[in-house]
């Protein structure tokens, strides 16, 4: 992926110098949906996980106070972080422009650079939950070691399968701004667990085709591709599906369980955004057997 030259965002929240420490208060996850692009490598559901990682002190209801820590950063990540404020300005220029188009604002969200432990409007996250959009306070958390977790546990590494990842959360943000993210969620919560887990599918497949709408779009602003990304990416999108994770983690799959969607659908969708950018397909007037 070419950003030689490409501007940095100043919606950066760089937390990896401070670390966190937890203190009484009152608090919770409350009504906000945390959407992560992977809920665990098990490919566990979305629900099951928030609530293990509460009981082991990952996403709780407590406030934590940021501590000052002395801590230098590789040159590795460095570039990184560089690389996260490019893709992420490239993802501000794209969606500004889409939402024009279709006479809307396009608020850009933060993306908060954090290290181990982090704390959101949605509650305290280790690294454990992954990448995740909070609706809170329109923030995207990334520890950046979970590149690296990508590209020696499953084999998906490659800069534009790293700018994935972070569009995929921008797309949960562009959900947000539209109103399907609410929506959807006001619909889960009265529904019981099987079809609650099919509403989260739709939402990351729709989270998934945002991520290829932006790479549409980029590639024409910026000839920003390069041979192989497409494949890169599609890969990396073969290797997050649930039952991917689930029979990895396992030796079998439950489809019932599903939050995010198959292998086979999460290429699709993130396929079809390359294609297409048209920012008209959703995958909410979707019946099951056309996801």
């Amino acid at each position: 992926m070419k950003l030689n030259g490409r501007r940095e965002s100043d919606n950066v929240e760089d937390r990896r110098g401070m670390s966190t420490a937890a203190k009484a208060g009152i608090g919770g996850l409350g009504g906000i949906i945390i959407v992560a692009l992977f809920t665990l490598l098990s490919g566990g559901n979305l629900g099951d996980v928030i609530s293990n990682v509460v009981q082991s002190g990952g996403l709780s209801g407590l406030q934590e106070e940021q501590v000052e820590g002395q801590r230098e950063f590789t040159q590795e990540e460095q570039e990184l972080a560089k690389f996260s404020r490019q893709v992420l300005a490239g993802t501000e220029d794209v969606w500004t422009e889409v939402f024009q188009q279709m006479g809307r604002k396009y608020t850009p969200p933060t993306l908060v650079l954090f290290t181990n432990r982090v704390n959101s409007a949605c509650g305290s996250a280790s690294a454990a939950v992954g990448p995740f959009y909070c609706s809170g306070d329109q923030k995207l958390y990334i520890d950046l070691s979970f590149f690296t977790t990508m590209k020696q546990q499953l084999g998906a590494g490659g800069d534009f399968s790293y700018a994935y990842v972070i569009a995929h959360e921008v797309g949960h943000h562009v959900e947000n701004l539209l109103g399907t993210l609410g929506k959807a969620h006001q619909q889960m919560e009265r529904m019981d667990k099987v079809n609650a887990n099919r509403v989260s599918v739709r939402l990351e497949l729709l989270a998934d085709f945002y991520a290829g709408v932006w790479a549409h779009y980029d590639n024409e602003k910026y000839a920003s591709l390069e041979a192989g990304d497409v494949e890169e990416a599609i890969d990396c999108a073969q290797k997050i599906g649930d039952n991917y994770l689930q029979e990895k983690a396992q030796g079998y799959s439950q489809p019932e369980s599903f939050t995010h969607g198959t292998s086979k659908q999460r290429m699709k969708w993130l396929s079809l955004g390359i294609k297409t950018g048209d920012m008209r397909i959703t995958t909410f007037d979707k019946s099951d057997a056309e996801l």
